[in-house]
């Protein structure tokens, strides 16, 4: 089966629930619904095994499990999307809204230039970025994420060039950044597209969560890299930076261990 969203931008540390307590939890929604969380329930709760299997362990028949996962397949990527626009426009917030740390202390001494955030979410890099001086453009499926990025930076006075769109479909251009942002969105995906995208010397920056942050609670199905993953997967750049700190990330309400790393491309 197909996974729909496996790069939304950003994700929200948890509290870890048995399988019964999701089943109550979600017990009132609608079914599409209902049958997309039960499916993120496993997601982040499993780093592999079958899902049809988890189903039939949970009492579902055959045709019950063929229907379930058509629901994930057709309600899935619209359901995450509404999810994360909740998430990110939340009146009260419960993710870091400032920018940052490890891209504030990245390009501390950098010359500004042309930026991209990926999976921007409600904007709080891209408009640091811009604030900097630096000519920012950003983009996630999120779309009242977005707009409220848009929003503030207008009020702000600021200019962000933004798409609605993830990144298996955004176009990267060639030799285009002077530095490419993924903060809490991925870093798998795109790889080649994305070391071609940055101009000579310029950088890539990312954190997320470390494989170890699982340990004893869910991540909401947010990317998570193993030890040393991440300088491997750009082989093409210079490692500048990387670390695995416990920190407090941007999106949970405990430390957990993280992964930054900044990587530059020749020039």
């Amino acid at each position: 089966m197909k996974l729909l969203i496996v790069t939304i931008v950003l994700a929200t540390l948890a509290l870890a629930q048995s399988a019964e307590e999701v089943e109550k939890r979600i017990a009132n929604l609608p079914p599409a619904q209902r049958a997309y969380e039960r499916f993120r329930f496993w997601r982040t709760t499993h780093d592999s095994g079958d899902y049809r299997e988890y189903l039939k362990s949970r009492g579902f028949t055959a045709s019950d499990i063929d229907e379930q996962l058509k629901l994930v397949e057709s309600e899935g990527q619209r359901s995450e999307i509404e999810r994360w626009n909740r998430i990110l426009t939340a009146a009260t917030p419960a993710f870091n809204t400032k920018p940052n740390e490890f891209l504030v202390q990245m390009t501390k001494d950098r010359k500004s230039g042309m930026a991209l955030d990926v999976g921007m979410g409600q904007g709080r890099n891209a408009i640091w970025l811009a604030q900097q001086g630096w000519a920012v453009t950003g983009f996630d499926p999120a779309d009242k994420a977005v707009a409220l990025a848009r929003s503030t930076a207008a009020g702000l006075g600021l200019n962000l060039q933004t798409e609605i769109t993830d990144t298996e479909h955004f176009e990267f251009g060639e030799r285009k950044w002077d530095l490419i942002l993924i903060s809490y969105a991925g870093g798998r995906e795109r790889r080649d597209s994305i070391q071609k995208a940055l101009k000579p010397g310029g950088v890539l920056i990312i954190e997320g969560f470390h494989r170890d942050a699982t340990k004893g609670h869910s991540i909401g199905g947010a990317v998570v890299f193993d030890t040393g993953e991440l300088p491997a997967l750009y082989p093409q750049l210079r490692a500048v930076r990387y670390e695995e700190p416990l920190a407090m990330p941007d999106f949970g309400r405990e430390r957990s261990r993280v992964v930054r790393y900044c990587g530059e491309r020749p020039e």
